[in-house]
């Protein structure tokens, strides 16, 4: 999780069994966009933002050709806490970190 991410998402994430990491308890929480999004790969683990700024960062590495591990975006506005939990719980339920390398996913699904 980013740190922009709401965190009650990540509790109720977690009440549902989902293996969830911030980027707080990480020590990410000083990390740039591009660093976060390097250390969120080097653990092999999709990131979930709503900050924009990393949004354009993984579409600047899509284009570039650059490898990443995957992000998962909801916009601030217009997306509920309970829809960002259904649709990650789902994705979390359905797919594994290495099926979302170098992709890019816009919530709701």
């Amino acid at each position: 999780m980013d740190v922009h991410v709401h965190r009650g998402v990540t509790i109720a994430l977690r009440s549902r069994g989902v293996d969830v990491l911030t980027a707080q308890e990480d020590g990410g929480e000083e990390l740039d966009d591009a660093a976060l999004l390097d250390r969120s790969t080097s653990l092999s683990r999709v990131l979930f933002t709503q900050d924009r700024d990393l949004l354009r960062e993984a579409t600047h590495r899509q284009r570039a050709g650059e490898g990443f591990g995957g992000v998962v975006y909801a916009h601030q506005v217009g997306v509920t806490i309970g829809k960002c939990v259904h649709d990650l719980a789902l994705i979390a339920e359905a797919s594994e970190p290495a099926d979302w390398s170098d992709r890019l996913e816009y919530l709701p699904l």
